[in-house]
């Protein structure tokens, strides 16, 4: 039973890495379920790497930092793998931290621009240029965090970052319904296994208190997110939009576990 009904439809993912990323489970997800998956990378190098990953998959460049860059990649989609897109993941994320992770009130505005440029704006400049490749009934989904009120320090400013991307839904999806049915939606991830996050400094110490604090005692996996990202995109979520929707395997509801508490106040 094709229970997403995906199977032939053409999704478009942004921001495949490495096979750690989570657009790489995001697009394996994809092809289980019998979609048409195109990737775009942000360089050749990756774009080699992409092609060994997904050998049948169409797979393009984009640098998204520069808005010409993504006019350009929609029109080669165009040409070459033709619409209409049934949906887009942006699984997209920079950090610059330009001279070390500094105190919060001390972030760099040229770094904080550029990662509200690239994690954010590029978002809103995909919605816009692949508009009239993209299904009536179409989604867009894009990867954000579990919570953007956490003042988590190693984080630095990205929070605040994650947080105009989630609020940016709301305003897509409502500017679109003037001419379409086009979802957007987020999944909000807790903390992953990713080679990106193992730039955060003191991200493995933060993913090991994570485990601990999720009630099944086994951290969040990439594929748990890849999976919710596949529903987002399907017809069964159609009652869904301008929502992130939290996947965390439950660590939010339980920070304060008898056994975490008993050894932090001892």
């Amino acid at each position: 039973m094709d229970f997403l009904k995906l199977a032939g439809k053409k999704v478009i993912v942004f921001g495949l890495a490495n096979k750690k990323s989570v657009a790489c489970a995001v697009g394996k997800v994809l092809i289980e379920a019998g979609a048409e998956v195109i990737h775009v990378v942000r360089s050749e190098e990756r774009a080699v790497l992409c092609r060994k990953l997904f050998p049948n998959s169409p797979v393009f460049c984009c640098d998204v930092e520069e808005e010409a860059n993504i006019i350009r990649v929609r029109d080669e989609i165009a040409a070459q793998v033709g619409g209409p897109i049934a949906g887009i993941v942006h699984s997209i994320a920079f950090a610059n931290y330009s001279e070390g992770l500094q105190p919060f009130y001390a972030t760099i505005k040229k770094d904080f621009l550029q990662a509200v440029d690239i994690s954010c704006f590029s978002f809103i400049a995909l919605a816009n240029h692949f508009k009239e490749l993209l299904d009536p009934d179409g989604a867009m989904v894009t990867i954000s965090i579990s919570s953007t009120q956490m003042a988590a320090e190693n984080y630095g400013y990205m929070a605040p970052v994650k947080a105009a991307l989630d609020s940016s839904l709301c305003f897509l999806a409502k500017s679109f319904s003037t001419f379409s049915r086009v979802r957007f939606n987020a999944v909000g991830a807790s903390l992953l296994k990713t080679s990106a996050s193992a730039g955060i400094p003191g991200y493995i110490d933060s993913y090991i208190f994570a485990e601990k604090v999720i009630p099944r005692k086994q951290a969040l996996r990439t594929e748990e997110v890849a999976n919710a990202a596949a529903f987002l995109l399907s017809e069964r979520s159609s009652g869904i939009n301008g929502q992130t929707i939290v996947v965390d395997a439950g660590m939010s509801f339980n920070f304060f576990d008898q056994e975490i508490v008993s050894k932090a106040v001892r």
